[in-house]
């Protein structure tokens, strides 16, 4: 009598065929165990054509301690997978769509990755291991599962990922239950075949809806998509991955590239490579720029290690993505440079000659004054004057408006370096930039327009959110200044006393007022000044907190609670990971008592005018 109790009792819910099939594979199943399966379950998995499962099957070596074994996959009592003494083989429509995640950590030594599924794939599947340097050879290892494939309405074969060198075809197969009643199309990272012309020129399609691409380009790598559709506009797809692998290879080279006497700088070898890059050689006027060349591993990659040339030339590093660092350019640095990546399959040759000259960066023989007071209708005329530091010619000079407005239309002039502006109005007054330029660098000086008797602009347009204790301000400049500071006053709008916080970034254009009473109304003005003193208050603003979602404790209902001070955050260091940056603090020493949260702030400068950076910020509670 065969025993079904336990999970096994699953395997009968099915009629006609099936149930017969399944029914003796039940029969089988509890001798094909018996001695080192029993103790497992089998595992039961769904999945749809064209995706993939996990078949997690660990390894229970003795004593825990590796040793040397041999792995079997079967199928309904056929191979599918063996690995021994590190050769892996796959059998029949297997091939190219199993993958061994031994290095996983997630997953036991002896689970697969089945990609690709089809409808074929239905059935069950056992995991052997078998150590052959040990009796008894077996212990408690090896799993069942079941694969059931769902969805396969339409789509009866789905393409397998694939790997090809460059200029050799690729080939999809893709296969529809019923050819002649439904239709096929193709997609390359979610854009239509039919929208690529290069690719459609190399591409051909078989009768059954195959995909071949000859010859292959380095630009085709990506994930292809067959699309299944009948006649009623149903649809199924399957993806699969195309990876082109190609020689490493040049793919830009300058001809001319000019480095800065006295100034860091790298020279950049533009290439691409698949296999990854292994190693880079410079060459320098014909000779091998480093006799030992240059090892690239990935983590190198990530770090951005340097590593110096060699004693001939001090101050000279290769950068491990392969650029040449030049820690001070000097005029020995000069020559005809050349650069050969290679990885695994080889190089696709040298780059093209570049010709490095060294250019000594230009120096101002006359600058503009710093500050230029003028009156309304007034003409300002800025002198500035450069040379380059060999003396050969004279550099580009231009004059920019900091701020990033456009110089007035129909109001100025600019001969040779100077700059001329007519009929002054208020909105010239700010900083101003006169700019040398030649190939190797550019350096810049400033000047500021001050106009008399013209009451600065007030900072405007305040809008604000808020938490239950706190509320974060913004403003708008009023105007623009190298030096402007701004100060908060707030006050509750029942209370007296104003109190006040200075902003300690001058590029910041918001603020955040903490240790405020909960759904209360404040009250704030933003008062901006400079070197030369106070300017306007903007006109009040008023905001409310938001309501406490819990019972305030009585010892927060002290009403000169908001005027307690907390101390600032201690010892505060930013640390950059490969892919995020940390943040480590201490508590402050004053007011811990009272610390609810912490608000953590950043932001990234895009633009010298901090009204266009304004978007980039972001914050998070703590």
């Amino acid at each position: 009598m065969v025993d079904l109790r336990g999970p096994r009792k699953v395997l009968l819910v099915s009629t006609g065929g099936a149930a017969t099939l399944l029914l003796a594979l039940l029969l089988v199943l509890p001798a094909q165990t018996h001695g080192y399966l029993e103790d497992r379950e089998p595992v039961y998995l769904e999945a749809k054509v064209g995706s993939y499962v996990i078949l997690n099957c660990p390894v229970d070596f003795p004593k825990n301690d590796p040793i040397p074994y041999v792995l079997h996959w079967n199928k309904d009592n056929k191979p599918v997978f063996t690995l021994y003494d590190g050769v892996l083989n796959s059998y029949e429509t297997f091939l190219g769509r199993v993958t061994l995640l031994n290095n996983d950590l997630v997953y036991g030594k002896a689970s697969l990755n089945l990609t690709s599924i089809r409808e074929s794939d239905n059935g069950w599947y056992e995991c052997k291991v078998i150590f052959p340097n040990r009796v008894p050879n077996k212990r408690n290892n090896g799993t069942w599962f079941h694969i059931s494939v769902l969805g396969g309405t339409l789509l009866k074969i789905p393409p397998v990922n694939s790997t090809v060198l460059e200029g050799d075809p690729a080939f999809f197969k893709c296969l529809a239950q019923n050819p002649e009643t439904m239709f096929i199309d193709w997609f390359k990272d979610n854009v239509s075949l039919l929208d690529m012309y290069d690719l459609m020129r190399r591409s051909t399609f078989g009768p059954d809806g195959s995909l071949m691409i000859s010859p292959t380009q380095m630009s085709d790598l990506g994930f292809y998509k067959c699309v299944v559709r009948n006649h009623f506009n149903d649809t199924q797809d399957a993806t699969a991955f195309l990876n082109v692998q190609y020689k490493a290879k040049v793919i830009y080279a300058p001809k001319e590239v000019y480095l800065p006497f006295g100034e860091p700088a790298v020279l950049d070898c533009h290439f691409r490579s698949n296999p990854p890059l292994t190693n880079l050689r410079w060459e320098k006027d014909g000779f091998l720029f480093d006799p030992y060349n240059v090892q690239v591993s990935d983590e190198d990659v990530r770090e951005n290690l340097l590593k110096p040339i060699s004693s001939a030339f001090q101050g000279v590093f290769y950068k491990r993505n392969g650029s040449i660092y030049f820690e001070k350019v000097d005029d020995a640095h000069a020559g005809r440079y050349a650069c050969t990546p290679y990885n695994e399959l080889g190089t696709d040759g040298s780059s093209p000659i570049i010709n490095v000259i060294v250019q000594k960066p230009p120096y101002f023989i006359l600058k503009p004054k710093l500050l230029y007071v003028t009156k309304i209708g007034s003409t300002v005329e800025m002198h500035c004057d450069a040379r380059d530091r060999d003396g050969t010619h004279v550099p580009q000079i231009t004059w920019v408006k900091k701020d990033g407005s456009m110089l007035p239309h129909g109001r100025y002039q600019i001969n040779g370096g100077n700059l001329t502006l007519e009929e002054i109005i208020e909105s010239d007054r700010g900083i101003y930039a006169c700019q040398a330029v030649n190939e190797a660098a550019t350096i810049s000086a400033d000047a500021e327009i001050m106009i008399e008797n013209v009451s600065p602009r007030a900072p405007y347009n305040l809008t604000g959110n808020s938490s239950d204790t706190a509320i974060t301000l913004r403003w708008a400049p009023g105007y623009i200044r190298q030096y402007l500071e701004y100060i908060i006053w707030y006050r509750p709008t029942d209370g007296i006393e104003w109190r006040t916080f200075k902003v300690s970034n001058k590029h910041m254009l918001e603020a955040t007022i903490t240790n405020l009473q909960p759904a209360k109304e404040y009250e704030f003005m933003v008062l901006c000044q400079d070197n030369y003193g106070d300017g306007m208050f903007s006109k009040a603003f008023r905001y409310f907190t938001k309501p406490r979602e819990f019972e305030q404790p009585e010892t927060f209902q002290d009403t000169l609670l908001q005027f307690n001070q907390i101390g600032s955050p201690l010892n505060l260091t930013i640390e950059k990971r490969s892919s995020h940056f940390e943040a480590h603090w201490q508590p402050p020493e004053l007011g811990l008592d009272q610390l609810r949260y912490y608000i953590l702030r950043w932001w990234i400068e895009r633009s010298t005018n901090c009204t266009e950076c304004h978007d980039s910020r972001d914050q998070s509670h703590l």
